[in-house]
């Protein structure tokens, strides 16, 4: 039987809020077991980057990335918040170790090529994630905090979607793992109403995340979220759930079949 290992997601908006990033980190301490966070950080990068005089710009929830928001990205994920996170989860007892995927090779990705004519610049699509090396940090005591940071092989960091991130790292660690796979944020899970907090979906298979697409029930940023969800359970990820960063205990929010 394989051992369990649960993998929390938390998004910037929750990075941004100290209360509710320190009940996060609390309730992810309290976690049995073996464990990795993966953390956003847009809405920081964006205030950064405004105080730098770089201009933001988005489509379709997803940043462009040129050279100067590269940097900015790499500091704030990379540094501002992925240290401040690794601090606080080691006040917690966790032997957390911050990554992005250059360290130790773990995540290799490519420059996303022109997308419907757009092109988002540095952004990395994921190519391989190196299990073994995250299960060797993991299987040693220590619990990886891992930033949406890529890098190409060839010497170039690339922002890469921490949903993306969390998914990929997901299904590589279901060769060795029994993974439970949390997205948090700001809500109690996918919601049928956006103006109702406990209109919550309970459950979204395949064929319902189709059906609520085609009628507007899940629209914007729901949509990568739920398609990296649904992705992970096709390969072998034994529970994704969709949740509220301070009810990650498996018990609540939307479960993804």
């Amino acid at each position: 039987m394989k051992e369990k290992l649960t993998i929390v997601k938390v998004g910037g908006a929750v990075v941004e809020d100290e209360a509710q990033l320190m009940q996060l980190l609390k309730n992810f301490s309290a976690i049995p077991g073996r464990k990795v966070l993966v953390h956003g950080g847009g809405r920081r990068a964006t205030k950064v980057a405004a105080l730098l005089g770089i201009e933001t710009h988005m489509i379709n929830g997803r940043r462009i990335t040129d050279a100067e928001m590269l940097e900015v990205v790499t500091m704030v994920y990379g540094g501002l918040v992925n240290k401040n996170v690794v601090a606080r989860l080691q006040s917690c007892g966790v032997n957390a170790v911050g990554l992005c995927g250059a360290d130790g090779n773990i995540i290799r990705s490519h420059k996303r090529p022109l997308k419907d004519g757009v092109d988002y610049g540095f952004v990395g699509d994921v190519d391989q994630v190196d299990y073994k090396t995250l299960a060797a940090m993991i299987e040693s005591g220590m619990t990886p905090v891992i930033a949406p940071l890529t890098h190409d092989g060839q010497g170039n960091i690339l922002n890469t979607n921490a949903d993306t991130m969390a998914s990929e790292t997901a299904k590589a660690l279901a060769n060795l793992y029994d993974v439970t796979l949390i997205f948090s944020f700001e809500k109690k899970g996918v919601l049928r109403n956006p103006d109702d907090d406990d209109s919550v979906i309970p459950v979204i298979t395949r064929t319902d995340f189709t059906h609520y697409q085609a009628d507007g029930t899940i629209s914007g940023g729901m949509l990568p979220k739920i398609e990296n969800a649904l992705a992970a359970v096709e390969a072998g990820v034994g529970r994704v759930i969709i949740t509220l960063a301070t009810a990650i205990d498996g018990q609540h929010g939307t479960v993804i079949q």
